[in-house]
């Protein structure tokens, strides 16, 4: 569907956008995650032809993108963007939903039909005849996608569309987004920095650190199979002290830290020194009294809680176990 080779983007001498080579695959949900500030709404832009690269192409449908103004229109119709801000127009949900089809010159009849579907589709035709501007701004964000899908795109291109969203209506606009996609079969690139958002609704992930993309992976990869501290810490995974590994059978390898042993799948030979992290949800805690010899776990380490902070509904918990 896109192929994008070399791409970069500076304003001035600052370089937002560097060397990024990827394939976005057809139908698939494609979720760009990252800190702020990384760049995800830069390639965003590019993607969408609202911006022109520094250096680099992007291919779309087997189309160069660096084409006349025409051309650029042309490929653009083809794609719907819906950005971390709604913006809608003071005149009715209807007329705001039907004004890319005005612009494609679509007969009267045909629009007020798909602009019927459309808000089917999101579930705001009881509110067709409000003012837009009247609306939350769960509902806004809708009559955003709307207007989008109202155009029957190719692509659809979703910059953080639920940042400022209650939970209530995120969850709403992630079902739609999963709707769209199996409905429809529309190719969607999603930008978040709502890591289990990512996790919820991705085909696949890119991971976009200071203007690179640092991996690109299923969710397990990058959830689970992180390539670097910056990208571990970045989806959740907690580092604990680095160590070298003193032995590796078949992918079961033993870990020296200090003075304590651990156990790890992977592939790293013998004599390497590794960095550690470990997923908090896979860790349980139990009273140091309670026997644990019938436990499948592989490590076990006895520790004193120093420290308990709520997180929405968990509760971080910190435990000195003496590892150095």
């Amino acid at each position: 569907m896109i192929r994008i080779e070399g791409l970069a983007k500076s304003f001035g001498s600052r370089e937002i956008v560097k060397d990024i080579t990827l394939t976005i695959r057809k139908g698939e949900i494609f979720t760009l995650i990252g800190p702020s500030g990384s760049g995800k709404t830069t390639l965003i832009r590019l993607l969408d032809l609202l911006d022109h690269p520094t250096s680099g192409t992007i291919i779309f449908d087997g189309v160069d993108t660096a084409t006349s103004e025409k051309g650029r229109l042309a490929i653009r119709r083809r794609m719907g963007m819906v950005f971390q801000k709604p913006a809608v127009l003071n005149t009715t949900v209807s007329a705001n939903v039907a004004f890319g089809l005005k612009f494609r010159g679509v007969p009267a009849e045909e629009a007020r039909d798909r602009v019927q579907q459309a808000l089917d589709l999101v579930g705001l035709v009881d509110l067709a005849g409000r003012r837009a501007v009247t609306l939350s701004g769960g509902e806004m964000q809708r009559v955003a996608l709307a207007r989008a899908m109202v155009t029957h795109p190719d692509l659809l291109l979703l910059d953080e569309p639920t940042a400022n969203l209650d939970p209530v209506s995120s969850d709403l606009i992630e079902d739609l987004i999963l709707r769209i996609n199996k409905k429809f079969g529309t190719t969607i690139i999603l930008s978040t920095h709502d890591m289990i958002q990512g996790q919820r609704l991705a085909t696949r992930i890119g991971v976009i650190m200071n203007g690179r993309l640092a991996q690109t992976g299923s969710t397990n990869e990058i959830f689970y199979q992180p390539k670097g501290r910056e990208i571990a810490r970045l989806v959740g995974i907690d580092a604990i002290p680095g160590g070298i590994v003193t032995e590796n059978r078949d992918g079961h390898a033993l870990i020296r830290i200090g003075e304590t042993c651990v156990e790890a799948m992977t592939d790293l030979r013998a004599g390497q020194r590794v960095a550690l992290g470990i997923r908090p949800e896979e860790v349980s805690l139990t009273p140091a009294d309670a026997s644990l010899k019938r436990s499948s776990v592989r490590n076990q380490f006895t520790g004193r809680i120093t420290k308990m902070v709520p997180s929405g509904p968990f509760v971080r918990v910190s435990v000195d176990c003496g590892v150095r």
